[in-house]
């Protein structure tokens, strides 16, 4: 059995010249769809670099190409041409299994539409990405049980989805992202289904695992709520990113 890693007690910051490495390189990278005779352009010609610590957000309206460009990085999809680098790995280069497992140990997910069991408890969900796997069932679930009280739901472990509001399934969700350890967290319109204030308290709660976990945080949206927390914004228009 191998005990869980945790990370949320210390966070070791890097030394002021300690040269870093990106956690995503993205150069020319290009997706392009066949729809009749017509070649549609879903991503243009994508250059982006994001380092270690940052929330970044991909802003632009529907169909600007974020999302496309969110999957490419998370394997979810393979680009056209060019090269996505993830943790200085060229993912072009690697197999689905091997993508696969570069995701169980790298990447975590948080989805517009939470994607949550609902007959199984708040605890249980977070659990659930590693919950076939060979750990010790004591360290899974004080891991789960930790990163609940980090996103403020310690009062709501046992409680199934259908019992929760949109913003506690949502905090639900970022917790089980980070079950893992992951070192990037991609969150794709992270608060979409959530009214104003609870997705500016989803959003507050990404920027601080940026800075409390050193987690990387890279997020699409047309939520103006998301950009004003990043650290960075990414504009995409037409599939394109706009210097």
């Amino acid at each position: 059995m191998t005990a869980i890693e945790d990370r949320t007690e210390t966070t070791v910051l890097p030394l002021e010249n300690e040269e870093r490495a990106p956690v995503i390189e993205i150069s020319n990278v290009w997706k392009l769809h066949k729809l009749g005779d017509e070649v549609v352009k879903a991503l243009v010609a994508a250059d982006l670099t994001v380092m270690p610590g940052e929330f970044v957000c991909l802003m632009g309206p529907s169909g600007s190409g974020k999302s496309t460009l969110l999957n490419m990085i998370g394997g979810l999809d393979r680009p056209t041409k060019g090269t996505i680098k993830v943790g200085g790995r060229d993912t072009s280069a690697l197999t689905e299994s091997q993508f696969a497992a570069l995701r169980h140990d790298t990447i975590g997910f948080i989805f517009q539409s939470y994607n949550l069991i609902p007959f199984l408890s708040a605890v249980e969900n977070v659990e659930l990405p590693l919950m076939f796997e060979p750990y010790d069932r004591k360290s899974l679930r004080k891991r789960a049980l930790e990163l609940l009280e980090l996103v403020g739901l310690g009062h709501r472990v046992d409680h199934q989805p259908t019992k929760m509001s949109g913003g506690e399934q949502q905090r639900t969700a970022i917790a089980r992202s980070l079950i893992s350890n992951p070192t990037l967290v991609l969150a794709d319109e992270p608060t979409a289904n959530l009214d104003h204030r609870t997705g500016e308290t989803v959003v507050r709660m990404l920027r601080d695992l940026c800075s409390t976990l050193g987690v990387t945080v890279v997020a699409s949206t047309h939520d103006p709520t998301v950009a004003d927390e990043a650290s960075r914004v990414v504009r995409m228009k037409d599939g394109q990113i706009l210097q």
